[in-house]
């Protein structure tokens, strides 16, 4: 949830831009053409991710592995099966077949160097050197091909990139002498050293996303509005309703004053309300969970209430009773506001 500040209405940023609501043309729907939809589709994907980036310090990838027991599990499952039993006759038929194993080491090679850093640049030639696709090429024509030499070298290369988490991997690789097990393994290694680079790579730049945050998503959402000029229609009926009853109580009206209502709202959304304000929406799972802790709170302190005007100071000032009580409502409570 974006922090909110104490600022005067009237005061502008000139580093911010401000959003603009273009006008579409009366007399004819808007239409769009499946790259400007394609485009936009990109631009809510790029602000989402950056949004989560920031404001989840956790926030990480994670390989995509289906559940075994699913459709996609199984069918993932199969082909690749299919796949690396075609590899493992290809390599064992005489004489051997190495086309496939060749591309294989192309996209090791591939791997690999996605993996270095612009000061690996001794590693780099040397890369090109020992997994030179010509020379393999040929070694392969004359039936001098050594997967297990170079499948040695690039385990040696993998175990200086890769995070200490990895060392027990990469060090198992050694043990794998079938050279078809030894291609798969590598390359399950290589998946998860990508995604370790990506993770490292989203922690160092989290902090000068950090810094620019308000202005990058400030432009992302006037990119949208750009594209779509009713895409904040829903932001613009929250707020209308946050100042509408902020006018019917008491005292000033401020943009702050505005502000913390309609947060105050978001607090208790109708689930069936399908009009979320779409600056919020990448936020809507957190404050729905917030919301239901707001409710548990909310009860829990009525039933400790209650419970101290019916039985008395001298139950309720019992050792540990008000931690009990608090315990067994909570339970009680667990998942009431998801019912």
């Amino acid at each position: 949830m974006p922090n909110q500040r104490d600022e005067d209405p009237d005061d502008s940023h000139t580093d911010l831009p401000c959003l603009e609501k273009l006008d579409s043309p009366t007399g004819s729907p808007p239409t769009a053409s499946l790259s400007s939809l394609m485009e936009l589709e990109n631009c809510v994907s790029n602000l989402s991710l950056a949004h989560e980036i920031v404001v989840n310090g956790d926030f990480c990838f994670k390989p995509n592995r289906p559940p075994t027991d699913s459709l996609e599990g199984r069918v993932t499952e199969i082909v690749h099966r299919a796949f690396w039993d075609n590899l493992h006759e290809q390599l064992n038929s005489d004489p051997p077949n190495y086309n496939h194993a060749v591309i294989l080491l192309q996209e090791v090679k591939t791997m690999l160097q996605s993996l270095l850093l612009p000061g690996h640049v001794r590693l780099r030639s040397q890369l090109d050197e020992v997994l030179d696709m010509d020379l393999i090429q040929q070694e392969v024509n004359h039936g001098a091909l050594d997967l297990h030499r170079l499948a040695g070298y690039v385990i040696n290369t993998m175990a200086s990139l890769c995070a200490p988490v990895r060392d027990p991997e990469v060090k198992a690789l050694r043990d794998l002498k079938d050279p078809v097990e030894l291609l798969r393994e590598i390359f399950r290694v290589l998946g998860l050293m990508k995604t370790d680079m990506v993770n490292f790579t989203i922690q160092s730049l989290r902090p000068h996303l950090l810094q620019q945050a308000a202005q990058y998503e400030r432009a992302k959402f006037q990119q949208i509005l750009d594209k779509q000029p009713a895409s904040l229609d829903n932001t613009t009926a929250w707020l209308q309703a946050a100042v509408s009853a902020r006018s019917e109580s008491r005292g000033p009206v401020s943009a702050t004053a505005v502000l913390n209502r309609a947060y105050m709202r978001l607090l208790h959304w109708d689930p069936q309300d399908q009009k979320y304000p779409e600056t919020v929406l990448m936020d809507r799972a957190r404050l729905d969970a917030l919301g239901g802790r707001l409710e548990t709170l909310v009860l829990e302190a009525s039933v400790l209430l209650l419970t101290q005007a019916q039985c008395g100071g001298a139950v309720f000032s019992m050792q540990g009773f008000v931690g009990k009580l608090r315990q067994s409502v909570t339970a009680l409570l667990e998942g009431s506001h998801n019912r």
